[in-house]
């Protein structure tokens, strides 16, 4: 990303807090300011929309070139086997990081606020997630409806038979993979136009929830998000340390070049919104495009290390706060029970809250303690949304090292030469080395 949206997005995160502050005290007529919030999340609205607009076409026009190229259908299914190794060990040891850390912090313990009453409602309808109806929804009934809706995974599974399609057909299959390439590149260039929104967005999503909750939620729910943050961090130094034994001292640059990202990630709460972005700082880090186009998508529904710190943290922290004790056998097992629900909430809106909340229910916790953390979930998924980015761009280098697709060799812009080398050619009618 621009080092100058960077500016611009951090100025917006002060801006954005000082103006949300100013309205939470200044308008007291909730309905007055119920409005306002509304005016004002346009901007949010307008980017995300934009975000979600290029996402569809781009996994297509990125995953399809990389697998007709990438080799028979054993390739592809060493690379997705090697990607589905690293997601399922780190979704394990996010979750595990979450119980450690509830146990060890206590952050419910002694909390002492008003609970709900016991037949409040928390308003999320857990019969959403099943496994069969998740397992059945990898297929998609329209290419033209997947895209229509975003559906990643559908996306996924279409362009991986169009990809090993082409690559069968052989050379009659070039010219569209030409094409669809050529559309990749397309979408990319509408990214960096988009992305000069990302501050406005910034600005308004930071006013509108400061607006709302005020600065006083934070303060009250201070140790709860102190000890979240704290575990965060800590995945975060467990990823970079994972990382940096398959990939060196190059993970530190990796995670440098990821920063504009995990920025937009953080200050918009949504990991969708840097998904373009992440693309593109892959490839100046080296991954091979057919590595990140076909790994990245997948880790944005099978490895989402932030949410799965989440979901272990807040059920613990729900049962210290009703003061319900829960053995060690009955944690390990709500773990695995995690490990297998939270691969269905791909596309699910409000998808970790839905999962704890079937998770309550399943060990007998009372599922209306999820309304104690729903007043301050969008401050929490930031740092859940911002993990993700990291987590995935970290899967995808180390992916990448494991199948020789990792190219350190950088040139004087910052991107790897089989990248730019077509647009250097085509610019100037010479070949990079006489450029």
């Amino acid at each position: 990303m621009n080092k100058l949206i960077v500016r611009f997005i951090m100025v917006a995160m002060v801006l954005g807090i000082v103006l949300g502050a100013m309205l939470h005290h200044s308008i007291t007529d909730q309905a007055v300011l119920t409005e306002v919030t509304g005016y004002l999340s346009i901007g949010t609205d307008i980017f995300m929309r934009l975000i979600k607009m290029v996402i569809g076409p781009l996994v297509f026009a990125t995953l399809v070139p990389g697998l007709a190229r990438i080799g028979d259908a054993g390739d592809i299914g060493r690379v997705g086997a090697k990607a589905m190794l690293w997601f399922i060990s780190a979704s394990f040891i996010s979750l595990l990081l979450g119980l450690v850390m509830a146990n060890l912090l206590q952050p419910g313990a002694g909390l002492n606020l008003p609970l709900p009453a016991v037949d409040a409602q928390s308003g999320l309808n857990t019969a959403v997630f099943s496994l069969k109806d998740f397992i059945t929804h990898l297929v998609p009934r329209s290419i033209a409806e997947s895209m229509a809706q975003n559906e990643v995974l559908q996306i996924v599974v279409f362009s991986i038979f169009c990809g090993i399609a082409l690559s069968a057909i052989g050379p009659k299959g070039e010219p569209l993979v030409a094409v669809v390439e050529s559309i990749g590149h397309m979408m990319l260039k509408i990214t960096e136009f988009v992305m000069w929104l990302a501050p406005i967005a910034v600005f308004t999503a930071i006013a509108n929830i400061i607006a709302i909750k005020g600065l006083g939620i934070v303060v009250t729910f201070a140790k709860f998000i102190g000890c979240f943050y704290l575990g965060i961090v800590t995945l975060w130094l467990i990823l970079i340390f994972a990382g940096y034994l398959v990939l060196g001292r190059d993970i530190f640059k990796l995670i440098r070049s990821v920063k504009g990202p995990f920025l937009l990630s953080f200050f918009t709460a949504s990991s969708e919104a840097s998904f373009p972005q992440l693309l593109v700082c892959l490839d100046k880090f080296g991954v091979k495009r057919k590595i990140s186009g076909f790994v990245l998508p997948l880790g944005y529904s099978f490895n989402l290390d932030g949410t799965m710190v989440y979901c272990t943290f807040t059920v613990l922290f729900i049962a210290q706060a009703y003061g319900i004790d829960m053995s060690i056998t009955t944690q390990i097992g709500m773990l695995l029970m995690l490990m297998i629900t939270s691969k269905g909430i791909a596309g699910v809106p409000r998808a970790s809250l839905i999962v704890i909340a079937a998770t309550l229910t399943h060990f007998g916790l009372p599922e209306e303690g999820i309304l104690l953390v729903m007043a301050i979930d969008t401050f929490l998924d930031m740092g859940r949304s911002a993990t993700n980015s990291v987590g995935n761009s970290i899967a995808c280098a180390v992916v990448a090292k494991w199948e020789g697709a990792l190219d350190r060799q950088i040139d004087r812009d910052g991107a790897p030469d089989e990248f730019v080398q077509p647009e250097l050619t085509k610019a100037t009618g010479r070949s990079p080395e006489a450029v």
